[in-house]
């Protein structure tokens, strides 16, 4: 662990510690020759210990480092102090996805396919590069305030593929996510990394993973062998192309899987679109369990002989087929079938009728009484009693329990939407399950002063769909305040707000004490324009005087370094030429000019 203030090959800084790990920890350091702060990450335990590992590490981590993409965490040095190796990289303000995910459980659709349309953009631009990450999971994802994703962990990803890794929490962080092939041993491909994707995408959708266990050997035996749980069934909210996505994304066998992910990308672009919502389910191309045929020696089949006594010994004998006399049992077998041939017709004629009797039953009966498929209609924003009436009327029974969700889009009492959704082809007499609307989605505002800024906010923007606006508000001094402490609030606490309204957080802003304008040589100018910034009322007396230049502050009426207070009045007092030589009088009063 490195102290706060140590500074690592002469260069960075620590500042803190912002995260450990089973590969490596990670600080907060601050660049003194490029004047930034940078994330350092120490590699820890064996890894830096095996320098089959460390050489590879370095080598793909500087590879990465000539990834430049919106969407990737930029790589700006790999380097060993004391035999220390670390890796230096942009440090990015915010959370990673993982905690995102515990904080708020599933994430809303459209926040979850924006976050994999950044993801795809980025690992598509590693991809062209000839970089496979290997560890894509959520606890290698970053989310800044404003929503940008930022990927992260190349070289160690990359150079751990070849490396015996014995950390458990490193296993079993990434087993979660982890292809089957790689699990049964294989090679790495782009389609390992979709595989991943496929995974971190249900995990947004959902909230949880989909496959869990004790320990990692169970996880991974899952992961090559049960198919993934429906998102529908779990969510109907989600609509079939969105499961889509994520069944091909997480195939078994990678030929079902998307051929590269910039298909992947294009399919979520339009997943939403009307064309595509109502898609059937993927079906796979090819099986996804994959068996080699085995060719089987069939053994030489023994046969006894008819017991045979020999002269010498008292016993059977053990003959092969192919050295047994088969032309008396041939014509011995005719002569049964000939006896045998009126009942086998009859029985066969028996057999036959009762063939035609069962297809009839199971194949053509079933097409006769099938059950028409109905499309469900779009009943929102009807009342519940006249959407009741319509599913009626269309041959669909209706839940008896109608379920109730906020809205900021149907008022309250209409109908949101229907489970099984509008626009799917369903049998007639299937149950359909009414959701009415609440009403707005309305949340009342507490008192947020002391609080950071940046926790406040996200909060009120990501989960409540506020607009919040930060303004920096005047204060005497900063030192009872935090740096990113709220002090104020445009809304007061227990005011109620919906989505999109607006609310404004105040932080602090140290005014400084009034400058000394006589000893600085202010002009009126300048003096003017001090007051309008600090919104203060000024007053301006003009003196006959040789000692100070014309236009110049020769007096003020607030001393040096006073506090300045919003709606104060200033009075300065500023040299004018004297008229002439003989009346130059400097204890002449002042003129005031309002």
């Amino acid at each position: 662990m490195m102290e706060k203030g140590y500074k690592l090959n002469d260069r960075y800084e620590i500042i803190k510690s912002i995260g450990e790990g089973g590969m490596a920890n990670v600080y907060l350091a601050f660049d003194v020759i490029l004047d930034r702060k940078v994330a350092v990450k120490v590699l820890r335990g064996d890894l830096s210990n095996d320098e089959k590992f460390v050489r590879r590490f370095q080598r793909e981590a500087l590879s990465a480092s000539s990834l430049t993409h919106p969407n990737i965490v930029e790589m700006y040095d790999v380097g060993e102090s004391d035999g220390t190796y670390y890796i230096v990289m942009e440090y990015v303000e915010g959370k990673t996805l993982k905690q995102l995910i515990k904080k708020r459980g599933s994430i809303t659709l459209s926040e979850a396919i924006d976050i994999m349309l950044q993801i795809t953009d980025g690992i598509t631009q590693a991809h062209d590069s000839y970089i496979i990450h290997r560890d894509l999971k959520p606890q290698n994802i970053l989310i800044k305030e404003d929503g940008a994703i930022k990927i992260t962990d190349f070289g160690i990803a990359m150079a751990l593929n070849s490396t015996q890794l014995t950390q458990t929490n490193s296993v079993m962080g990434s087993v979660h996510y982890l292809p089957p092939e790689q699990a049964s041993g294989k090679g790495s491909t782009i389609r390992s990394d979709i595989y991943s994707m496929g995974i971190l995408f249900y995990e947004l959708l959902i909230g949880t993973l989909p496959f869990r266990g004790d320990n990692a050997v169970e996880i991974a035996l899952k992961q090559m062998r049960d198919p993934i749980p429906s998102i529908c069934k779990q969510n109907p909210s989600v609509p079939q192309s969105v499961e889509n996505i994520v069944l091909k994304a997480t195939a078994k066998n990678p030929k079902n899987r998307y051929a590269d992910v910039r298909e992947m990308h294009e399919d979520l672009l339009t997943a939403l679109n009307d064309d595509k919502i109502n898609e059937p389910r993927y079906i796979y191309k090819y099986p996804e369990h994959d068996q080699d045929d085995e060719t089987k020696v069939i053994p030489v089949i023994k046969q006894k002989k008819p017991g045979r006594v020999d002269r010498n010994k008292d016993k059977e004998e053990d003959v092969s087929l192919e050295e047994m006399p088969i032309a008396k049992q041939i014509e011995d077998d005719l002569k049964k079938d000939k006896k045998i041939s009126k009942p086998v017709i009859i029985l066969t004629s028996i057999l036959g009728f009762f063939v035609v009797v069962l297809l009839f039953i199971f194949l053509l009966l079933p097409y006769l009484t099938r059950i028409p498929d109905v499309e469900v209609p779009d009943v929102s924003k009807m009342t519940v009693v006249e959407a009741e009436k319509k599913l009626k009327e269309l041959g669909f029974e209706v839940a008896l329990e109608v379920k109730k969700e906020e809205s900021s889009d149907i008022e309250k009492g209409k109908v949101i939407k229907t489970s099984p959704t509008k626009g799917r082809s369903i049998k007639k007499g299937s149950t359909i399950t009414i959701y009415e609307s609440l009403g707005l989605d309305t949340y009342e505002i507490e008192d947020y002063s002391g609080e950071n800024y940046i926790e406040i906010k996200t909060l009120l923007e990501n989960v409540h769909g506020l607009k919040v606006t930060i303004e920096e508000k005047d204060v005497e001094t900063t030192s009872n305040y935090g740096e990113q402490e709220i002090i104020d609030q445009s809304v007061l606490a227990g005011e109620k707000l919906t989505k999109g309204d607006e609310i404004i957080l105040y932080i602090p802003k140290a005014i400084e004490g009034y400058p000394d304008m006589v000893s600085e040589g202010w002009t009126l100018e300048e003096a003017q324009a001090f007051c309008n910034k600090y919104e203060i009322t000024l007053t301006v007396a003009y003196q006959e005087t040789s000692q100070y230049t014309p236009g110049m502050v020769v007096l003020q009426s607030r001393e040096a370094k006073s506090p300045v207070v919003k709606g104060s009045t200033l009075k300065v007092t500023i040299a004018k030429e004297p008229e002439s030589t003989d009346s130059v009088n400097d204890g002449k009063p002042a003129v005031d000019v309002e």
